[in-house]
């Protein structure tokens, strides 16, 4: 059996219930199987959600946040109350992925971001969306072109599924990103723009084995769903299991505890 450690779970995939009772959906997320989250936007909850971490023995190894627009200093010091090791902009709006001077901008803004993160002993990393896949410059899609200018203390996060949905083979794709990448978003469906369509792992017609495989220097692998027609907590217990299932177990061995 892959170890369930090897895996997270975005806690944007649980907003909803997070808004209700975020102790109660901690101890949920724990339940199913995960023993480690990736939360977003956590600075105005670090002292609740780091409670029911420690409750729960979930840890934190990523964590989103916008790096690029918000109060870095605060973001910083929250994640490492919380233990967050990587910090990572999870959006960085599509009209600055129109030029390579542009993308260059932001690996230089992201590395003024490395440099204060290191301050707190926090790494900093990037995730893209459809559009950063999209944009093209001499055969290169915008997050390669990103990936060439940034600072190499600088990590990212390819989202497989949106990489898909983009155009590009996430296979392929992560293969020429290389040890750049130390996260990736697992998840699947149909890959379209439709994201209540979106399927537990393994239902879907991304090759989730293959394209965790591909990620050769990968540190965690992130479930989530940007929406979800089912029960979402079902979901994300049916995707934990398909990981961990013996099927998968060539496939994700590749994956660090």
């Amino acid at each position: 059996m892959s170890d369930p450690q090897a895996y997270s779970v975005q806690l944007y995939s649980v907003r909803d219930a997070l808004e209700v009772d975020l102790a109660g959906t901690i101890a949920r997320i724990a339940t199913i199987g995960f023993t480690r989250v990736e939360p977003y936007n956590f600075v105005a909850t670090a002292t609740e959600l780091g409670a029911a971490l420690r409750a729960n023995h979930l840890t934190a190894p990523s964590g989103h946040a916008p790096l690029l627009t918000g109060d870095q200093h605060a973001i910083f010091a929250a994640a490492r109350d919380l233990g967050i090791g990587t910090v990572i902009d999870p959006h960085h709006p599509a009209e600055n992925w129109t030029s390579v001077e542009d993308i260059a901008a932001t690996a230089v803004a992201l590395g003024a971001a490395a440099k204060v993160g290191a301050e707190y002993g926090i790494r900093v990393g990037y995730h893209n969306h459809q559009f950063e896949i999209e944009a093209r410059f001499d055969g290169r899609t915008g997050l390669e072109v990103l990936a060439e200018h940034l600072d190499p203390a600088v990590v990212l996060e390819v989202d497989t599924y949106w990489a898909a949905v983009g155009g590009e083979d996430p296979v392929a794709l992560l293969a020429r990103l290389g040890d750049r990448v130390r996260f990736i978003h697992i998840k699947d469906g149909p890959v379209s723009m439709d994201k209540d369509a979106q399927l537990p792992a393994g239902q879907g017609n991304i090759a989730i084995c293959e394209v965790i495989a591909a990620a050769s220097a990968l540190e965690v692998g992130v479930v989530e769903f940007d929406a979800y027609a089912g029960d979402i907590f079902e979901g994300l217990a049916e995707s934990l299991a398909f990981l961990t299932a013996e099927r998968g177990t060539s496939a994700v061995s590749a994956v660090s505890a």
